[in-house]
């Protein structure tokens, strides 16, 4: 046991085969550091690319966004403008009347523009027979 323990003290005095051992298990050592590396920088690559892909789709989405935006506000503009016209043209509508009716006054009323009241039949009574 305390030879074990010399071998770790003094690595020189270690034999031809556990020299050699060392150096595959270095080799090992580096070539699974170096995989750890390649296998982080591929899944950072597709985390790159997933990233990417929902960028774009974002993009997509955001212009669709807007697009839907500028629809609304054009329909919310519609929906307002169809209104006021019908206001407007009641409003121009009851100008025009009463524009005729103050004309009207101007002119005497002839008795063919007059209204002729209907005269109301009296009841007939029936006489006791």
């Amino acid at each position: 046991m305390t030879r074990a323990v010399d071998k770790q003290d003094n690595p020189s005095k270690s034999t031809p085969r556990e020299a050699e051992l060392q150096r595959q298990l270095d080799g090992l050592k580096s070539l699974v550091t170096d995989l750890h590396k390649a296998r982080e920088a591929t899944e950072n690559l597709e985390l790159s690319s997933e990233v990417q892909s929902m960028k774009e789709k974002l993009d997509e989405h955001s212009k669709q966004l807007d697009q839907s935006a500028e629809k609304l506000t054009q329909l919310e503009s519609e929906n307002l403008e169809a209104p006021l016209d019908s206001l407007r043209m009641k409003s121009g509508h009851q100008e025009k009347k009463l524009e005729i009716r103050e004309s009207m006054k101007q002119y005497p009323a002839t008795p063919s523009q007059t209204p002729r009241r209907k005269h109301l039949k009296e009841p007939r009574h029936c006489s006791p027979h």
